[in-house]
């Protein structure tokens, strides 16, 4: 697994609409991705009882509706200050099918580093070679 630099401003992102929009148990974590042109784009899980979406996958929205279609790195992170969490096995899919070479910030404390999404997702089923 390759490590890559470690957006520090695109945690910070995250962390900010985490602590100032996440409230309760609808919202509990905050993804924000920084776009090849240098683009922030943030948003927050819609949690619900029949399932909703994560914050990964309502940034893969929040990006398209800005014109944002090419993303370079994602990270998540936790209200509560719980920091940096990966993606979930949906989100990882999701990530990849849409970003293959996207990058995701992962790891807690002096341990986050950033992995290609593949990486994340090894021997994985790509929706694309099967269309």
């Amino acid at each position: 697994m390759q490590t890559q630099h470690v957006d520090d401003e695109l945690i910070q992102a995250a962390a900010h609409v985490a602590r100032t929009r996440c409230r309760g148990d609808n919202h509990t974590v905050a993804a924000a991705a920084r776009a090849r042109d240098g683009q922030i784009v943030t948003a927050v899980n819609a949690y619900h009882f029949t399932g909703g979406p994560c914050a990964e996958l309502v940034l893969i929205g929040a990006a398209a509706a800005q014109g944002l279609y090419d993303l370079d790195t994602i990270v998540a992170v936790g209200d509560r200050d719980r920091g940096v969490i990966p993606p979930c096995g949906r989100c990882r899919q999701a990530l990849l099918d849409y970003f293959p070479t996207l990058k995701v910030i992962v790891g807690a404390g002096d341990r986050v580093r950033t992995v290609l999404i593949a990486d994340l997702l090894p021997e994985s089923y790509v929706w694309a070679d099967h269309q």
